[in-house]
């Protein structure tokens, strides 16, 4: 599947997506003492490192997410895999990113899923050749997605949220035998 972008068209639904009255209240139910929420809009080490926004709890801990926003819901996430499919630049699920969570949410579903990012860079690297796979045999619900750009095509793999869900799960359990 392959959509074609407009950088300026996207950047204008990202800013209308990020200043949405509701990430308030999914930020409110997800963190008990919830104090604030501050955007992080500037190009720097904040936003190359997967931040978007900087939630303040009342004890003073401040919670580091990046926000990824989609206009449909299709029972699956996105796992960006290449940024710049061409030059293999990796896309945000193959790097160490400073975030805390990614905060997938889902507009018509009125759903955000809190993924701890470190938990989900494990359940990648467990699961993600094996999600990669069946996406492109187009098996069990996986697929690429391509956007297509003026100068580049970024990659995703699409994981079933279920399939997701059970990753990090067991992503949470460490054996050291």
């Amino acid at each position: 599947m392959q959509t074609v972008h407009d950088f300026d068209e996207s950047l204008a639904l990202s800013h209308e997506q990020e200043d949405a009255l509701w990430w308030p209240a999914v930020y409110g139910k997800a963190f008990p003492g919830y104090l604030s929420a501050a955007s992080v809009r500037q190009d720097g080490w904040a936003q190359r490192g997967g931040i978007d926004r900087v939630v303040t709890l009342k004890s003073g801990k401040t919670v580091t997410i990046d926000e990824k926003v989609r206009a449909a819901s299709y029972g699956d996430i996105l796992l960006e895999t290449w940024s710049d499919l061409v030059r293999k630049k990796p896309g945000w699920m193959q790097k160490d990113l400073a975030c805390d969570f990614i905060a997938y949410a889902f507009v018509p579903d009125q759903r955000c899923y809190l993924l701890p990012f470190i938990g989900l860079r494990c359940a990648w690297l467990e699961n993600g050749r094996d999600w990669m796979k069946s996406a492109a045999n187009k098996t069990g619900g996986y697929r690429f997605v391509d956007a297509l750009n003026p100068n580049y095509t970024t990659r995703s793999v699409a994981v079933p949220i279920p399939d997701l869900l059970s990753a990090l799960s067991q992503a949470m359990i460490v054996d050291w035998q």
